[in-house]
């Protein structure tokens, strides 16, 4: 089991932010200027987070597939929990 170094939400905490937008495309590396061939799947995954007072950010990032599948394993937990709350 992996552990986490970051703080846990308890009921007491208020969550600030609001997830206004989730999209994600897979895609794949080719080539850079320091290598001719990479050739590795990657997920790109953008986020748009309203604030409290409603202002909207994006934020982006890439994972590699198995980043992604423990993203995307934890999320499943989430929502398994969710529905039981």
């Amino acid at each position: 089991m992996e552990v986490s170094s970051e703080p846990l939400l308890d009921a007491k905490t208020k969550v600030t932010n609001q997830l206004i937008d989730f999209q994600w495309k897979l895609g794949m590396a080719v080539s850079s200027d320091s290598c001719r061939s990479l050739k590795y799947p990657y997920v790109a995954v953008m986020l748009k987070v309203a604030d409290h007072s409603g202002q909207v950010k994006s934020k982006s990032f890439e994972m590699t597939i198995p980043q992604f599948k423990n993203f995307y394993r934890q999320f499943k937990e989430m929502a398994a929990v969710m529905e039981t709350v």
